[in-house]
């Protein structure tokens, strides 16, 4: 079984690939590990310096979950892209062609303070009801089943 997961270093993708394994484990799957970086338009010089350092970080953390699955004997693949995450990973699967695509739902998390906990307690309830965008362009145009890991 192939399987291929949007992986961006968040506490829900880790969940999610957590999860993923856990419900897999026992079909031996090849995991293929998609990270998509947002480019960034009309950044000055000491912007785009933190851009490709913020790139550099992005891909190496998806790097890392790549060979911690290694080490556990799963293998994993890696694939980088640039752009918009919707249209990178949507030609990721169109590419490799995986048996199911894995997402992570998204979520938002605001301000620790009184009034963030209110706002956060609001978005997670509309979170509950939708998906984010990303999820809801894949689910649509993905020519394969997509899994939308809740992570809680």
């Amino acid at each position: 079984m192939n399987i291929m997961i949007a992986y961006d270093n968040s506490t829900n993708a880790k969940h999610a690939l957590e999860k993923t394994l856990q419900m897999f484990a026992a079909l031996k799957p090849k995991i293929t590990l998609v990270g998509v970086v947002e480019d960034v338009l009309g950044s000055s010089g000491v912007n785009e310096d933190r851009y490709l350092e913020y790139k550099y970080d992005f891909s190496e953390g998806v790097r890392e979950a790549a060979q911690t699955l290694n080490e556990l004997g799963i293998s994993t693949e890696v694939m980088i892209a640039e752009g918009d995450p919707r249209k990178m990973i949507l030609q990721a699967v169109k590419n490799k062609q995986p048996d199911l695509l894995v997402l992570a739902r998204h979520s938002e998390k605001a301000d620790s303070n009184i009034i963030g906990k209110t706002l956060d307690a609001w978005v997670e309830e509309f979170n509950f009801m939708t998906f984010g965008d990303v999820s809801s362009f894949l689910t649509r145009r993905a020519p394969c089943p997509v899994l939308i890991q809740s992570c809680q």
